[in-house]
């Protein structure tokens, strides 16, 4: 018996050796789940109200990716956007035309339709960012939280180039996503898709990020997009309709892109999607809620990514950077010095390789800034030339919240016809449509590039008469328009 609790007590003794070395080794305590997930976070706010995190330590359990906290701390702030779609078609009466004027006696028709997307809240006091195609018909538009409280948004301006918008609803204290740096992200790295697929609210997927600064010309055709700035994301999250406008997040929880297009022939998810980086997502938001419009800066430049056969054609170095193939006179590059021929190497620090990347770097720029540009001349030698960013005015000041008041209205920006523009078209007043977003004119089907002539009988002599008048209606409304071609026509609204 004695030799038995002897042996006994040697192989206990000999047990505990080894789990209080592996203690010591690990810097564990046996209460503790060794790769159990840790994590001391902390929420900051920068100067524009939007939220980062610091202090992010996290341990993910070996061999597996964990998503929890990542998708718990998102779905709250991402929302579902409906939009009411109401087109107007205005039908004339002759009999009260030929008796009391253009115009008079005319019928408005109204044809109804619905669609949905999704939606970012970037600060708590209500501002959501989105895809521009998300609301850009749009007459009404409601966003429904998380928790399913419903609140009527407003257009704080949109972006057709980027494809942003942003919107605004009237609460406090929203659970806003913290921004991440898209600059960071790393080809191969998880990443999650969170929306409104298919009406389907609070949709969490998970993927990889395929590639960066991908340019699938998806802007350069819709109207509006006067630059299309196309530097996507690429991932393999499941995305489908109405994942628009919604979050890409990274294992952090925090928004590095907003979901914009899926890569398919059917219309669902096939394999590939793309997202807005949210670094220049931030810059877009940032100038529509402080001026209304973007403020972007262009380079003057007109740019090819480099191939095997340019390279071969222009006797270059090798295959990096992005060729410029010509010039915008008395734009900023060539004010700076940069010469048909050359080379752009990088953008600041950052090299760039393809003409998606380059307008990214620029996209985030407004006019006035300086750009270090690093270039490359035809005969081999690399320089860097200090180029300052001009509007297309060819401007470096900004132009103010009030100036954009001045000549926007229902979602139209206009400007005054030159003495030519008014020669060709026999007419002695008028101003033209410049760009159109989500607004009523854009819902009657009103197009960029026509010609308000009168309103409500009136000749318009000047855009800040026309913008007065639409901005300040509380009743019908009738236009007399013509397009770019001569043809007249009358359109009324109500307001």
């Amino acid at each position: 018996m004695k030799n038995n609790m002897k042996i006994f007590g040697l192989g206990l003794f000999g047990g505990i050796i080894p789990l209080v070395v592996f203690i010591i080794l690990s810097g564990s305590s046996p209460s503790q789940p060794i790769n159990g997930p840790h994590m001391d976070v902390a929420l900051k706010t920068d100067k524009n109200g939007f939220i980062h995190k610091t202090g992010f330590n996290k341990i993910s359990p070996v061999g597996a990716q964990d998503f929890v906290d990542a998708s718990k701390s998102s779905v709250n702030s991402v929302v579902h956007i409906t939009t009411t779609v109401v087109k107007t078609s205005f039908q004339r009466d002759p009999f009260y035309e030929f008796f009391y004027g253009p115009g008079f006696g005319g019928r408005e028709f109204e044809q109804r339709g619905q669609a949905s997307g999704s939606g970012v809240i970037i600060t708590g006091d209500g501002y959501i960012v989105t895809n521009n195609h998300v609301i850009e018909s749009a007459s009404e538009i409601e966003v429904v939280l998380n928790d399913n409280r419903k609140y009527k948004a407003t257009v704080v301006g949109a972006d057709p180039s980027t494809d942003i918008a942003v919107l605004k609803i009237e609460e406090k204290n929203l659970q806003a996503l913290p921004l991440g740096n898209s600059d960071n992200l790393k080809i191969g790295e998880w990443v999650l898709a969170v929306g409104n697929p298919f009406n389907l609210t609070s949709t969490v997927t998970a993927g990889i990020v395929s590639a960066k600064a991908r340019n699938i010309d998806l802007l350069a055709a819709k109207q509006g997009a006067d630059v299309p700035i196309e530097s996507f994301i690429q991932t393999d999250a499941a995305v489908n309709p109405g994942n628009s406008g919604g979050a890409l997040v990274n294992t952090r929880g925090e928004l590095v892109g907003i979901n914009t297009a899926i890569a398919s022939q059917t219309g669902s998810y096939a394999g590939y999607s793309f997202a807005v980086p949210v670094n220049l997502v931030q810059k877009v938001m940032r100038d529509l809620i402080d001026y209304g419009v973007v403020q972007r800066g262009y380079l003057g430049v007109q740019i090819s990514d480099i191939t095997q056969e340019i390279k071969e054609q222009m006797k270059l170095t090798n295959l990096n950077g992005v060729y410029v193939a010509g010039l915008i006179e008395n734009g900023s590059a060539a004010k700076g010095g940069i010469k048909e021929g050359d080379v752009i190497l990088k953008i600041g620090t950052k090299p760039v390789n393809s003409m998606a990347s380059l307008q990214e770097e620029v996209g985030k720029r407004r006019p006035g800034d300086v750009l270090s540009v690093t270039i490359r001349n035809s005969y081999g030698y690399e320089s860097v030339k200090e180029i300052v960013l001009r509007n297309k005015d060819g401007e470096t000041k900004l132009v103010t919240k009030a100036e954009v008041k001045k000549n926007i209205a229902l979602g139209a920006t206009f400007a005054m016809l030159s003495s030519k523009e008014k020669k060709e078209l026999n007419i002695t007043s008028g101003v033209k449509i410049t760009s159109l977003n989500a607004g009523k004119l854009k819902s009657l089907g009103i197009q960029q590039g026509m010609i308000i002539t009168k309103i409500n009988n009136e000749s318009v002599e000047t855009v800040e008469q026309l913008t007065n008048k639409l901005n300040s209606a509380n009743k019908g409304i009738l236009l007399e328009v013509m397009t770019e071609s001569g043809k007249k026509d009358y359109i009324g609204f109500g307001l």
